[in-house]
């Protein structure tokens, strides 16, 4: 008995995902990747391990004390377990998609490994989704990403969502535009992070006033902007501001009902980001569904900030129903329009709008978005020969049988299917 519960024993913060929860959670997580695929967001998939000057370099500096080492016996080479998938789709962003067009949209999903959890959640390792939009600068990309979150998780039936924006770059703003020497900015810095308004006080000299009037703008987005505008802030700082008053306005008008509030003093967990930033809540739920924001990636493009991906993790709570209605394309009757030659874009090219590679020959039913296939429980891009058959025949053709046009498409035996975004336990 003492040698199976022993063998039974898990190092802290990790765990067995058992038979329920694991399909639960592989539901949701595909559930969320179709959710960004139906938004033209095309997926990539990085390796688990990589070397460490290639994983830490840049912004990756950031979670260096989160990363777990080990050296490769092949090439005597240092390697790092990734504690983030951000940064290797950065990476892959800025090296073999170095000259693909911008703005560039990627996604992804996976599991990470960290050195040490949280107070909130202890959990090491985790299912991690999220989404890149790279290459464009304007408030609207920043906007983009919050509300496909928020999208997301609706989709997956997570109820009373809550967004908080972030500026982690607003505070040494305001440091630097008066002149505060270093270590003064860092003791500021933490005295903020702790809400600790005596402290900033103490410390803050001429910007005591100043930092003080921005920690107490922290509250619903409304109120929040109204008292910023009222703050005589540097110039640099300044920017800042605006970019996050516009951000704000974008957000309300796209989505009335969102609860939306802005910290402009919150840096915690924002160490690598350079522009506006944001985190998600939900009522009930134990800290964070996930987080996100703006940051800058790669040598030779650092003046090139991006917004980065949401990481969300999900509770195993929400019910996933299917949606049969094709959100890909205009039609609405729960199948994909004709896509084929004769039927719409030439055979064999991208999809104007959702950049899908096209089907090769006439069907019935083509489809320029992903094809879910229940039995396989995945997103597919359609083949060549119109399916969502993985490696070019469909699964008919390998069978001996002639493909049916709705192969993967319309067959469906009324279980739950997901999507995916950063996945952990329950709440």
């Amino acid at each position: 008995m003492t040698e199976t519960m022993n063998r039974a024993l898990l190092p802290a913060g990790l765990h067995d995902v058992l038979p329920r929860e694991a399909a639960f959670e592989a539901t949701i997580v595909e559930r969320l990747m179709a959710e960004f695929a139906l938004n033209g967001f095309e997926r990539v998939k990085p390796p688990l391990i990589e070397f460490e000057a290639s994983l830490l370099s840049g912004p990756g500096a950031a979670m260096a004390t989160q990363t777990f080492r080990l050296m490769d016996p092949i090439s005597q080479r240092m390697l790092a377990i990734r504690p983030d998938m951000t940064l290797q789709v950065a990476r892959i962003a800025t090296t073999r998609l170095a000259n693909e067009p911008r703005p560039l949209r990627l996604s992804y999903g996976g599991q990470v490994l960290r050195v040490k959890g949280s107070q909130l959640r202890p959990e090491r390792q985790f299912g991690q989704v999220g989404v890149e939009l790279i290459g464009a600068f304007q408030p609207t990309s920043d906007a983009e990403v919050v509300l496909l979150a928020y999208a997301a998780l609706k989709a997956v039936g997570v109820a009373n969502i809550s967004v908080d924006l972030n500026v982690p770059t607003l505070v040494p703003s305001v440091c630097r535009g008066l002149d505060l020497p270093e270590d003064e900015t860092t003791r500021l810095r933490q005295a903020l992070d702790r809400k600790d308004a005596a402290e900033v006080a103490a410390v803050g000299g001429k910007a005591a006033d100043l930092l003080a009037g921005m920690m107490g703008a922290s509250g619903p987005a409304e109120r929040a902007v109204e008292l910023l505008a009222a703050l005589d802030l540097p110039e640099e700082a300044e920017a800042d501001r605006r970019r996050l008053t516009e951000v704000v306005r974008l957000i309300r008008d796209a989505a009335p009902d969102l609860m939306l509030t802005v910290d402009p003093v919150e840096h915690r967990g924002f160490e690598y980001q350079t522009g506006t930033s944001f985190t998600l809540f939900s009522r009930g739920v134990r800290g964070e569904l996930g987080r996100g924001g703006r940051y800058r990636a790669g040598e030779a493009r650092r003046a090139s900030p991006r917004p980065a991906s949401p990481c969300i993790w999900i509770p195993c709570c929400a019910p996933c129903p299917i949606r049969r209605q094709c959100r890909g394309c205009s039609c609405r009757s729960g199948r994909t329009p004709p896509t084929a030659r004769g039927y719409g874009p030439r055979a064999g090219s991208r999809c104007a709008r959702w950049k899908r590679w096209t089907t090769r020959r006439p069907r019935r039913a083509g489809c320029a978005a992903p094809i879910f296939s229940p039995a396989a429980g995945s997103i597919r891009p359609p083949d060549h020969r119109g399916t969502g058959a993985p490696f070019g025949r469909p699964a008919d053709v390998r069978r001996g049988r002639q493909p049916s046009p709705l192969s993967s498409v319309e067959r469906h035996d009324g279980k739950r299917s997901g999507g995916r975004l950063p996945v952990g336990r329950r709440g």
